[in-house]
């Protein structure tokens, strides 16, 4: 199976959605979607955008995408890419399709000086987590994600 990457355009925003929808069920949380198409596509591209988007195809029809943004390291004193979701359908596994991403924001990080690619994985998946060591990367077992969100958010920031 051939398959081509290409940025996402406008158009794309709601493939890209059903594919978020298919991650999040895949990932045990189906009701915690809450983006919409034009969410999706007031972050994608407004003037600069919040994040960016590959499209993963074969024979002209959309068979995953990946999702990201770039953070800084202080430490290299450069950016990165940050990978905020990689997502092939069922029936595109084992194509191609992950790996043709994974390598397209790889030349991405070359291209644009990053200093680092990274991303996160849920610990339960490990045909993810094998198919990551496959390519190269590393866990960062020793970090622990924090997040605050929803009231915890507002709390914090003392609007609550």
């Amino acid at each position: 199976m051939t398959v081509s990457i290409r940025p996402a355009a406008p158009h794309d925003c709601g493939t890209i959605l059903r594919f978020v929808r298919e991650l999040a069920e895949y990932e045990r949380e189906p009701d915690a979607v809450e983006a919409t198409e034009e969410m999706l596509a007031a972050a994608l591209f407004a003037t600069p955008p919040a994040a960016e988007a590959l499209i993963a195809e074969h024979d002209g029809a959309a068979i995953g995408f990946a999702l990201f943004f770039h953070n800084f390291s202080t430490w290299a004193g450069k950016r990165g890419i940050y990978l905020e979701d990689l997502y092939v359908t069922p029936a595109a596994r084992g194509s191609g399709a992950g790996k043709a991403l994974l390598a397209h924001l790889a030349g991405l990080a070359l291209d644009r000086g990053c200093a680092r690619f990274e991303w996160a994985v849920l610990d339960w998946n490990t045909p993810a987590i094998d198919f990551y060591r496959a390519m190269g990367a590393v866990g960062m077992d020793e970090w622990t994600v924090q997040r605050v969100s929803g009231d915890a958010l507002v709390r914090l920031a003392g609007r609550g």
